[in-house]
């Protein structure tokens, strides 16, 4: 299945793609898609649904967030081979957990806002893992079992903030709208290698992230398993699982965005996000 939701800020539609390609109206069945509303009970229970059944959502004109209300937003670092090499940093023995404010969460198409002060801040195409039941002490064998769906996410960065600031990396990850996620959540019975897609990110229209998921250090399974034995992943919680190289800061000399560029990435059977960068306003 794919879901998503739909309509203006704060004024989406749950929807659900019908065998057509259209867009059905999901929203007297799941008010809110978010928390339970994507476990792996609520999501059996959407399967016995004929959406052709469903009115059409006509026209598209925006994709909201694909799951709303996030509880976590979890985020894992340098967990692309080639990514961790262009940083000059050391591969992790162990998965780099870190976390990015709930408030991040934004439209996949929306326009991104470059925060007051920044000077470099960089982009990060990533494959997000949506939590669908709770998780704790999980082996690795069953972790995949506990997922929801995937979708594209932009894990946006700012890297004075990250690294320069001293502390953790939170404060160089949680500006707003530094976390677009979407257009969709593509259930997990759709996506039977989590570790076989590509991945690209273009800035002008200038490719600068082309990779596989087959580059992670750590797997998908792996990462849900390890962070399972330090909390309890609960439905709705996202992880977005690293970014491959190609990122601005990587580059030499160094490329950040400025306002009125425009990114554009996508993960291969996940669908795609475009956002341009706008000046802090004031």
């Amino acid at each position: 299945m794919r879901l998503a939701r739909i309509g203006a800020k704060g004024k989406e539609k749950t929807a659900i793609m019908a065998s057509d390609g259209t867009w059905r109206d999901l929203s007297a069945h799941v008010p809110l898609l978010a928390g339970e509303a994507v476990s792996l009970k609520a999501l059996e229970k959407l399967r016995k649904l004929r959406p052709e059944r469903l009115d059409i959502i006509e026209p598209v004109r925006r994709f909201g967030p694909c799951v709303a209300s996030v509880p976590n937003f979890w985020c894992i670092g340098l967990n692309y081979a080639k990514h961790a090499a262009e940083t000059g940093a050391t591969p992790p023995s162990e998965p780099v957990l870190f976390n990015k404010a709930a408030g991040v969460v934004h439209g996949p198409n929306d326009d991104i806002i470059i925060p007051k002060d920044s000077v470099k801040t960089d982009w990060e195409v990533e494959l997000g893992v949506i939590i669908g039941a709770p998780c704790e002490h999980v082996a690795e064998k069953d972790a995949l079992a506990h997922v929801a769906g995937y979708c594209v996410v932009n894990d946006l960065s700012e890297r004075t903030f990250q690294i320069e600031k001293g502390g953790q990396w939170v404060k160089g990850k949680s500006a707003p709208t530094f976390g677009p996620i979407g257009p969709w959540l593509v259930t997990a019975d759709e996506v039977p290698d989590p570790q076989n897609l590509a991945l690209s990110l273009s800035v002008n229209g200038e490719r600068v992230q082309n990779s596989s998921t087959s580059d992670m250090i750590f797997s998908v399974a792996e990462i849900i398993s390890y962070m399972s034995r330090f909390m309890r992943l609960v439905p709705g919680d996202i992880i977005t699982t690293g970014t491959p190289e190609g990122v601005g800061m990587g580059m030499k000399p160094q490329r950040f965005l400025k306002p009125g560029d425009v990114m554009e990435l996508t993960v291969e059977g996940l669908g795609h996000q475009r956002q341009k960068a706008l000046a802090y306003p004031g």
